[in-house]
């Protein structure tokens, strides 16, 4: 009885891992990002905050909502090499129907020079 309910437990929590499906990480920028309601998905994007330059995003507040935003270094960062640089994560997540942006812009906090743009362009269906 008891490896019977190990089994159904076991089994019950993959079905649940199925249901809830992967996180897409999308990395190209012009590209379309097609996605359902409420669904969350994450851009990636390389970057160096020792150098003072960070990813600055700009999206309509009322279609995609930012639930976190994370860098994680890279490898030669881990290893401590000074100046190495990592990548940031947005994990995004979409309220409703329609069609909207998200641009991203590599900057300095306060600057307008900019070093690089993204843009995205997300479908919600």
């Amino acid at each position: 009885m008891k490896r019977l309910l190990v089994l159904v437990a076991v089994v019950t929590s993959f079905m649940l891992a199925g249901c809830m499906g992967e996180v897409r990480t999308y990395t190209d920028s012009g590209q379309t990002i097609d996605i359902g309601v409420n669904q969350e998905f994450v851009i990636a994007l390389g970057s160096n905050p020792t150098t003072g330059y960070s990813w600055q995003e700009s999206y309509d507040k009322n279609m995609v909502e930012l639930v976190e935003k994370t860098y994680e270094p890279g490898k030669e960062a881990k290893q401590g090499i000074v100046g190495a640089g990592g990548v940031e994560y947005f994990r995004l997540k979409t309220l409703k129907t329609g069609e909207t942006e998200i641009t991203l812009v590599y900057k300095r906090p306060g600057e307008e020079e900019t070093i690089a743009q993204k843009v995205f362009k997300v479908n919600i269906k």
